[in-house]
């Protein structure tokens, strides 16, 4: 049996050919997703990791929730140094330092940028950098950059450089340009070293340090070394090893990679379950045109076991070829990508191949193909060998009473039935209840895509005969031949365009609610903000626009543990003479003018959930602090959004329970309409702190929905190997339709139907499948787009569906595109039939 399924391979290895480059393609995703997910973590905890081998101990304070940070003074640095078995004990400053280019343009990218202490020893160097240019910096006015910065912005030793930090912005002279570790700079960030009165001043206080690291003696037991360091530290304060410091952030940098692999693993699912529909495609031409050859082998006495063992293991075969080719290709995909996103801040590392990424590839590449064949095998097997033996071909067409149509069909109403009824209410289950509704009308309409073949071309028909009379007619005839066959080959390309088209739909309607709760109510011209992970902004921050002729403005000063009314509080603190005119409060009841008589304003949906009324007196509390305050207004409000608060408070109010809130954004008009020039003054009159980002209305708008547009188009891009497959799925079908029709082609060439006609009529064949395919998936993503959309709708005030028109027309037309150059080489093919040769074929 074995010898015999090998032979059939090798006899219909072309006819076979596609199927296993779908198969070698869904492998190489799937293994070049596990390689390069892998490779990523390796990598990611070498970077971690490095720089812990050369710090025996680090001594730093324990971290107390709803605690200031600690720190840890000079007389404990001293006392360490003098241990028996130290070598060193260097005192470590930390703190954040934004760096600007030369355009005054901040450096960096992520949320890493730090500042710290350059720490020399007895010979003038510090172990944790190592300098490329120049040397560390010593006194006032001066600091030394990380190369990666220093090259980006092009500066050179001898260069002033504008530093912010949360004391305000300078500018410094560079003296140095240094390498480290990941233990001190995070790739993609920036490292600024300060002298080490300069980082104690900006950072802490004079004498003051964040850790002390302890460089062990030659010879010295490190744990032994650690119970005598115990004894001298101050309370709530703890050593640990380097080996347990890299431990814990190998643990750390994992987690990114991990999420990215588990990602690119499931867009690979989703490819290798549209290869699914290629291979059984495949499989069901090739039985239907093998029917004499397994009637015959019936005849001559092999058995319904022996001949489905034979299909089958052609299969296996099918699918070991794919799948050691695929692990082959991607390994090499897995280096290609590591190449095209390796930097300066993130060099390619060595490729990790596991075992468990050999033993998923392969079984996933050889199962597949023998579960995609097992339909088309036992429909084989139904066949009598008498009537095959009578026939050339056997086709299934599909009826709308088959049990599959039935069981489709049934999926689909119920699937919209729970659609609807979670979307009209089903309580705190609606989410799931939608999703799995969702879930089960795709797989019904995938299923009654057969069905569908008829009716859609009847509709394409008039406009077929209109373009082309001769050939749209033929094209359209034999579409809908076998609507199986175009079905399952239709069904490839709509899981890709479902999955496309749902996620721009998704993508779409967040973007626009994003943008729609930040903006909307904003009046002011400009919003002062400090990046992610960067300066801590106060009210003394907004105290130099007092200087800017003209200028209007209100920070919102965040306070926080309030007690208020029985329930826990954010309050935030404004200007109530400004903040009407910054700031669209849209009022239920009451007026915003009451902020100034000391009363405060509460978002409708605080109110809502807390009972409070217009006029009602609460009692206020904060850190043993009471009184009690009256609201004057309510206001409807997004919960979502970024500016307008949930409880707006006069910032005297504020300023009597906390003397130090943090202050979340800055809103400024100018005096005039805005433009680059009013923006200029705006960042001049805050001193040029590159800290501060000074934006308008498009670039809040822009910052807050670039991460949906990013991950969109990384979504789109692994979702392309779907979209290639499927393709590849019309190409075999159109290839195989070819060899099945020699000999009506070979006619249709004798009675004078030329080979451009052929070609346009294979052609067009193509477009009606991609069309279809299209149009399925395009509705389907539109739907479960609305439907998972509307799961948001509970949590997300606000949210509405946004039918992006132009990503979806683009998805239609790239999966057109997509079926006329899979068209290409059956039509090729179809158009160089020898007429003699296939008329005289029986």
């Amino acid at each position: 049996m074995f010898r015999t399924a090998l032979r059939n391979v090798f006899a219909h290895k072309a006819r076979l050919l596609m199927t296993t480059f779908a198969v070698m393609l869904g492998v190489t995703f799937i293994s070049g997703s596990l390689v390069y997910g892998d490779s990523l973590k390796q990598a990611a905890v070498d970077r971690a990791t490095a720089g812990y081998d050369r710090i025996s101990l680090n001594v730093a304070p324990d971290t107390v929730p709803g605690a200031p940070p600690a720190t840890l003074d000079s007389g404990t640095t001293a006392a360490l140094a003098k241990l028996p078995g130290v070598s060193a004990a260097a005192g470590r400053v930390s703190g954040f330092a934004a760096v600007a280019d030369r355009e005054g343009k901040l450096l960096g990218s992520g949320d890493f940028r730090r500042g710290g202490n350059f720490a020399p020893n007895a010979q003038g160097s510090d172990p944790a950098y190592d300098f490329t240019q120049g040397a560390g910096p010593t006194g006032n006015g001066t600091i030394a950059l990380d190369e990666a910065s220093a090259a980006k912005a092009g500066y050179r030793i001898g260069d002033t450089v504008r530093v912010g930090t949360n004391t305000g912005a300078a500018s410094y002279a560079l003296t140095g340009v240094f390498r480290t570790d990941a233990s001190k700079l995070t790739p993609g960030g920036s490292l600024t070293l300060f002298g080490n009165a300069t980082a104690q001043r900006l950072f802490l206080q004079p004498g003051q340090y964040t850790n002390i690291e302890i460089t062990a003696a030659p010879g010295t037991d490190v744990n032994r070394l650690g119970d005598r360091v115990a004894q001298v530290l101050p309370e709530n304060t703890s050593a640990a090893t380097g080996a347990q410091l890299a431990r814990l952030q190998a643990r750390l940098s994992s987690s990114d990679s991990d999420t990215m692999s588990q990602i690119m693993v499931g867009f690979a699912a989703v490819a290798l379950f549209v290869a699914t529909f290629l291979i059984s495609n495949t499989f069901t031409m090739l039985v239907s045109r093998r029917t004499r050859e397994l009637a015959l082998l019936r005849a001559v006495g092999a058995t319904r076991q022996q001949v489905r063992r034979i299909l089958l293991t052609e299969s296996l075969l099918v699918g070991v070829f794919a799948s050691v080719a695929g692990l082959a290709a991607g390994t090499g995909v897995a280096a290609l990508l590591q190449t095209l996103f390796a930097d300066a801040d993130s060099p390619a590392a060595p490729l990790v191949l596991t075992p468990a990424t050999v033993i998923v590839s392969m079984l996933v590449g050889t199962a597949l193909p023998v579960v995609a064949a097992w339909i088309p095998v036992r429909r084989a097997m139904a066949i009598a060998p008498v009537a095959a033996l009578g026939a050339a071909e056997h086709t299934a067409p599909a009826r709308s009473g088959s049990l599959r149509s039935r069981f489709s069909a049934a999926l689909v109403l119920v699937g919209v039935a729970a659609v609807l009824y979670g979307a009209l209410g089903a309580g705190a289950d609606s989410r799931t209840v939608i999703g799995l509704g969702a879930a089960l009308a795709l797989i019904g309409a995938i299923g009654l895509i057969p069905l569908l073949s008829r009716p859609f071309v009847a509709v394409l028909r008039p406009l077929l005969l209109r373009v082309s009379p001769v050939y749209g007619d033929l094209a359209a005839r034999n579409t809908v031949r076998d609507p199986r066959r175009t079905g399952a080959t239709a069904a490839a390309l709509a899981i890709a365009l479902t999955l496309a088209s749902g996620l721009s739909v998704l993508g779409a309607s967040a973007a626009q609610y994003l943008e729609r709760a930040t903006t909307d109510a904003l009046t002011a011209d400009y919003v002062v903000k400090a990046p992610a992970g960067g300066q801590r902004m106060t009210p003394a921050t907004a105290e130099p626009l007092k200087r800017l002729p003209g200028a209007t403005y209100s920070p919102l000063n965040q306070s926080t543990e309030y007690e208020l009314g029985g329930a826990t509080a954010v309050l935030t603190g404004v200007d109530p003479a400004a903040i009407g005119a910054l700031l669209r409060y849209d009022i239920v009841e009451g007026s915003l003018g009451s902020l100034a008589e000391g009363r405060i304003a509460v978002a409708d949906f605080k109110a809502a959930a807390a009972g409070w009324k217009v006029g009602q007196s609460l009692p206020l509390e904060r850190n043993g602090k009471k009184g009690k305050v009256t609201i004057g207004a309510v206001y409807r409000a997004d919960e979502q959004s970024d500016l307008t608060p949930s409880i707006t408070a006069p910032d005297s109010l504020v300023a009597r329970y906390d003397s130090d809130p943090s202050t979340h954004a800055i809103l400024v008009a100018t005096d005039g309409s805005p433009g680059r020039a009013a923006r200029a003054d705006v960042t001049r009159a805050l001193g040029d702190n590159p800290a501060l980002a000074v934006l308008d209305k498009e670039g809040i708008a822009a910052e807050d929905t670039s991460g949906i547009g990013d991950q969109l188009n990384v979504f789109y891009a692994l979702l392309s190997m779907a979209l290639v497959i499927a393709a590849l799925g019309i190409a075999n079908t159109l290839a195989m339709s070819v060899l099945e029709r020699g000999k009506e082609i070979g006619t249709l060439r004798a009675i004078g139907l030329g080979r451009s006609g052929v070609t346009r009529m294979i052609r067009l064949e193509a477009l009606l499948v991609g069309a279809l395919g299209a149009a399925v998936g395009t509705v389907l993503g539109v739907f479960m787009g609305w439907a998972l959309g509307h799961t948001l709708q509970e949590s997300v005030v606000g949210y509405t569906l946004v039918l992006p028109w132009g990503r979806l027309a683009l998805g239609v037309l790239l999966a057109l595109g997509g079926a006329l150059l899979a068209s290409l080489w059956p039509a090729r093919r179809a158009a160089r039939v020898d007429i003699p040769a296939a008329t005289a074929a029986q």
